[in-house]
Order: structure tokens, then C-alpha cells, then sequence
């Protein structure tokens, strides 16, 4: 018979497993995740210096950030279930590796169609890093302490801003001139290098399964397999795998929209947070840097403060909507700020922390549904249909701005498309709220 003091001790037993896995993936996938945003959205600082060197319009700019998320798109579903086939380390060195390399060569870029190709190409070498390192996290974490995990992750994108904004000012200022090149293409060039460098060493420490690393005893092996099954169990999914799983599945297409309205801001806030601060009246660059650098760590503890929230009361619908309601509140009333720097930057502050903590949020929903057979083509397929929003949104915030002057009229244009995505999210999705830690754990009893 197992004594009253078996439950508890079993249960730190499992607390102390997880702890192991978060500390040997987390880290280096995190700072792998701020790289790749860095890279993705720098281009939003150096464009305050290539604009008027290129002679480049709003407009084209706005196109070429969104052709990033055309090749993504294009290539994602494919770069995921290749993934299955090769595991994440030969994955992960694939697509860093790449993207860094393409990232530097941006430094190059004379024409908008260069602009627009180099873009493009970017997206489709990235192409499957994010739902991978979802799926990835998914063969580690079962689904109630997968929201935490996801979220501490991606905090990525918000210290990305923290870092990079100032990182960039300084590169743009500092080095501007020196062998001949202006600071953009310094920026590029080095802001390209730290992918490669990140993609071997993933290559050389990462595990592609709990069953296959050393620094995991026999027991806790076990304990992880027994708790990802013990979540598969309670999937309905009927005879489907894989990607037909995904395709025959009517919610993949529901999380697709909602995830478009979602991504809209989300990726609005890293292509034109500089901009906004700009004209508020901030002309140096270092200064836009830094204060883009505190809109971004409010995006930082809303992820933390909304995604651990959610986990705790298991609640994720309306997380996601009342973080989508103050997110298109606050860009609202950003003409009411003026040139009042304080305000405007709290405003893009305050829709960062709620669009972020949305984010974050809303990628613990699709695994409500989707069986594992399944989830590398469903969360793939959401991401491709989904993703559309990163196309859509910077280029439509700058055929605004090209046409009104403004960028606030196309950022509020773009929080009434997120406030219809939660109430589909709220219409279609019912709750589902799984039970805490705590209950299961104790009704799990070693023999």
C-alpha cells in the first residue's frame, strides 16, 4: 500500500523533471527565437536611414516587410512535416543557417524589386522555424504546462525588441561611415552572423525526443512518454493522421482566421513601432531605439503576466479576448496622443502587452484539438492560412500611411479586424478548460 506521503513526493518528482527539460531546451530556443525576430524585423529601424538613401516609399516598404511572410507561408507546411522526417536539430541548422546567411546579404539591396526579392526569400529560408519550435515543444510539455512554457518563449519576441532597438540605434549611429557603409548595411551584415553561429550549436546539444537524450533517467522518460499520452487519450480525432488529420479538421480552419486577425497587430507593433515613435518627434535614432526598446518590455510582461494568468485558472478564450479588446482600445486613441511622446509611446506600450499576451495565448488552442498525429500539419496549416495577417498587415499600415501621412489610422484599421477575430474565437470554440497540476498529479500514485 502507498503511504499518504507518495502523492506529494511523486508530484515534486514530476515538477523536477519538467524543470530539467525547461532548462536544457528553453534557453537556447529562446535566444534562437530573438535572433530570428531580430532578423525578421530590423529592417524597421534601418528603413529610417534606407528610405532616403533608396529613395523609397512608405508604401514599398510596407510590401517588402509583408513578402517576408509570403515565403513563409509558401514554405511552412512543407519545412514542418519535413521536420517529422529529420527531427528538429537537422531542421533547426537548416533553416538558421539559411535565413542568417540571407539576413546578412540584405545589405545589398539597391531596388525595390531587390527589396522585395530578398524579402521573400528570407521568408521561405525561415519558413518552419516557428511551428516547429511549437511542435518541438509539444513532444516535450504536455498541454497544461504547455502555455507557461510557450509563453516564457515567446517573450523572445519582446526582448528581441528590447535588445535589437537599441543594438540596431547603436550599429545605425556608431558605424555609420566606417569602411565607406552607411549603418543599415552594418546592421544587416551584422545582425545576420549570430543565426549561424546559433544554428550549430542547436545542431550539436539539442534532442529530437525525450526517449533519445542521455541527461533524462529511465524513470523520468517514462513519467514524460506516460503524461503525452495520457493528453492523446483525450483527443477526439477519429481514423485521420497527419496532414489529411489536419486538412479533414473544420477548426484548423476557424484557428486560421482567428490566428489572422491576431497576427495583424502582433506583427504590425515590430515592423512600426519605430516609425510611430518617429513622429511623435523622436529624431535620433539611439532615442528611438531605446524607447522602442520600453514598448517592447511591456510586451515582455504582458506575455508573462496574461500566459500565466491563463494557465492558472485554465481559462483561454477570454484571455484572448479581453487582450484583443484593450489591444484595439489603445490603438484607437493613438491620434488622441498627438505629438505627446509620453502618451503615444504608453499607448503602443499598453497594445504591445495585450497584443503579445493574445499571442501567447491563442497557440494553446489549437492543441485542445489536434491529436499528435496531427499537430505538425494542423499548427503548420494555421500558421501558413493564419500568417496571411503578416503579409497583410504591414503593407496595408503602409499604403495607409503612404495615402493619409499617418500610421495610426491603418494600426485602428487593424484592431477592428482583431476584435472580429475573438468573437469568432468566442462563437466557435467552446470552452475547455483541463484540470490543474495539482488534481492530477494526485491521483497519480507510483506502484
Amino acid at each position: 500500500m502507498n503511504s499518504p506521503a507518495e502523492p506529494e513526493r511523486f508530484a515534486a518528482d514530476v515538477e523536477r523533471t519538467y524543470r530539467k527539460i525547461f532548462f536544457r531546451l528553453i534557453p537556447l530556443l529562446f535566444l534562437c527565437y530573438v535572433v530570428s525576430y531580430v532578423d525578421r524585423v530590423n529592417i524597421s529601424f534601418a528603413k529610417l536611414q534606407f528610405m532616403h538613401d533608396l529613395g523609397f516609399s512608405e508604401a514599398t516598404y510596407g510590401l517588402g516587410a509583408g513578402l517576408f511572410f509570403v515565403g513563409y507561408v509558401l514554405f511552412e507546411v512543407p519545412s514542418n512535416l519535413l521536420m517529422q522526417r529529420i527531427g528538429a536539430r537537422r531542421t533547426l541548422l537548416r533553416i538558421m543557417v539559411a535565413w542568417g546567411v540571407v539576413s546578412s546579404l540584405m545589405m545589398f539591396v539597391r531596388t525595390p524589386a531587390q527589396f522585395y526579392a530578398m524579402r521573400l526569400l528570407l521568408g521561405v529560408t525561415e519558413a518552419g522555424f516557428f511551428p516547429g519550435i511549437i511542435f518541438y515543444l509539444a513532444c516535450w510539455f504536455p498541454g497544461e504546462r504547455r502555455a507557461r512554457v510557450t509563453a516564457f518563449f515567446m517573450m523572445a519576441t519582446a526582448v528581441a525588441g528590447i535588445v535589437g532597438g537599441p543594438v540596431s540605434g547603436f550599429i545605425m549611429t556608431r558605424l555609420a561611415g566606417v569602411a565607406g557603409l552607411p549603418g543599415w548595411q552594418w546592421l544587416f551584415l551584422l545582425e545576420g552572423v549570430p543565426a549561424v553561429l546559433l544554428g550549430l550549436i542547436v545542431y550539436c546539444t539539442l534532442g529530437d525526443a525525450p526517449a533519445e537524450v542521455r541527461w533524462l533517467s529511465d524513470a523520468e522518460k517514462a513519467l514524460v512518454k506516460e503524461d503525452l499520452l495520457a493528453e492523446e487519450k483525450t483527443k477526439h480525432t477519429g481514423h485521420l493522421e497527419g496532414l489529411r488529420g489536419a486538412l479533414g479538421n473544420p477548426r484548423v480552419y476557424l484557428a486560421a482566421l482567428v490566428y489572422f486577425a491576431v497576427m495583424m497587430p502582433f506583427n504590425a507593433i515590430g515592423f512600426w513601432a519605430p516609425t510611430v515613435i518617429r513622429d511623435l518627434g523622436v529624431t535620433h535614432l539611439l532615442d528611438v531605439g531605446l524607447l522602442t526598446a520600453l514598448v517592447f518590455v511591456a510586451a515582455a510582461l504582458g506575455t508573462y503576466v496574461v500566459g500565466s494568468h491563463s494557465d492558472r485558472t485554465m481559462e483561454r478564450r477570454w484571455h484572448i479576448a479581453a487582450s484583443g479588446a484593450v489591444t484595439a482600445l489603445a490603438f484607437a486613441l493613438l491620434p488622441v496622443a498627438g505629438r505627446s511622446v509620453p502618451l503615444g509611446v504608453g499607448l503602443l506600450a499598453l497594445a504591445a502587452a495585450a497584443s503579445y499576451g493574445s499571442f501567447v495565448v491563442f497557440w494553446t488552442i489549437p492543441q485542445m484539438f489536434l491529436s499528435r498525429s496531427s499537430a505538425a500539419g494542423g499548427i503548420a496549416m494555421i500558421t501558413s492560412l493564419g500568417g496571411t495577417g503578416g503579409f497583410v498587415s504591414p503593407a496595408f499600415v503602409g499604403w495607409v500611411k503612404t495615402q493619409t501621412g499617418s500610421a495610426e489610422y491603418g494600426l485602428i484599421g487593424l484592431g477592428v479586424v482583431l476584435l472580429a477575430g475573438v468573437a469568432l474565437l468566442l462563437i466557435t470554440f467552446p470552452d475547455q478548460r483541463a484540470r490543474p497540476d495539482s488534481a492530477k498529479n494526485a491521483d497519480r500514485v507510483p506502484a
